[in-house]
């Protein structure tokens, strides 16, 4: 796509929706600091600064799916890369809000320019796991999809977490 030309349709909808919920979910971390976003207030163990990384690692896996099929999101529960997806929800020693909010930034770009250009009819088979229907297949276009829905579900957890540390809110 050029510089001249204007995303329109399905795409120009899809990249407007993924920045919008985007924005809900980093705007919850506005203002905070290392460890207030690292803290858990609520009964959940989870975190705003883990959330917000958690997000960006679960799209990151997605585009690879979307572009590199099945074995992109195969992982071994026995594996390192099982007790990492785990990390994803909580900051770790030496990560920084804002260098978690600034990887999931560059994620997003790179999900943005494939939304503007893959074929949204590119399917692949979902890999084997309890919660995947058996034999299922998903588009480009039903993955994109599940991102806004993960970033979504997520942005709620985050905003929750935001009220109960200062009473900030996202919306309302």
């Amino acid at each position: 796509m050029t510089t001249t030309e204007i995303l329109t349709g399905e795409r120009a909808d899809l990249l407007e929706t993924l920045r919008q919920h985007r924005w809900f979910l980093t705007f919850t971390a506005q203002g905070l600091s290392d460890e207030q976003a690292a803290s858990s207030p609520t009964a959940s163990a989870l975190c705003i600064g883990g959330l917000i990384k958690h997000v960006g690692t679960v799209e990151r896996s997605w585009v690879r799916f979307i572009e590199q099929g099945t074995s992109a999101m195969e992982t071994d529960p026995e594996s390192e890369d099982y007790e990492n997806h785990a990390r994803t929800f909580r900051m770790e020693p030496g990560e920084t809000l804002e260098s978690i909010i600034a990887e999931y930034n560059e994620i997003a770009a790179y999900t943005d320019k494939l939304v503007e250009t893959v074929d949204m009819d590119l399917s692949h088979a979902l890999p084997a796991a309890p919660w995947f229907p058996e034999g299922k297949t998903w588009s480009a276009r039903r993955v994109f999809v599940h991102i806004v829905a993960e970033t979504s579900q997520h942005a709620g957890h985050a905003d929750i977490i935001r009220e109960t540390i200062d009473g900030q809110k996202t919306m309302g």
